[in-house]
């Protein structure tokens, strides 16, 4: 058995490819815990977001706090607290935080490999 205690100030800023605008982020249960599944808390800033890509496993999204938008080639819904998002593998999307606004949220994987494909 594992437990780990998140905090605001435990999230550190992050210039990784796959994010724009400011973004902060904190590791929750990663290959030190688990070789099944990754678990990451990202909190997008004023707007930030990441670029279009693409995960070979399945993804979750709990939104923990604020707003924002998940979106994929098809539609693009506005998503708050309490909100629960589910992206099938290899689903071209983005998500991250409304303009003017922030967004936090858990990102669950099993897995895989991601890929950006487009800003």
């Amino acid at each position: 058995m594992w437990v780990k205690h998140m905090s605001a100030a435990a999230r550190q800023r992050t210039t990784e490819a796959i994010f724009k605008g400011s973004v902060e982020r904190q590791g929750v249960v990663g290959d030190e815990v688990s070789k099944q599944l990754y678990v990451g808390e990202i909190t997008f800033k004023d707007g930030g977001a990441n670029r279009w890509h693409v995960h070979t496993s399945d993804q979750i999204l709990v939104i923990t706090a604020g707003e924002g938008i998940v979106a994929d080639e098809h539609e693009e819904r506005q998503v708050r607290e309490g909100d629960v998002a589910f992206i099938p593998a290899n689903t071209k999307h983005w998500h991250g935080a409304r303009p003017g606004k922030d967004m936090t949220h858990l990102a669950i994987l099993a897995g895989g490999k991601t890929t950006i494909v487009g800003d």
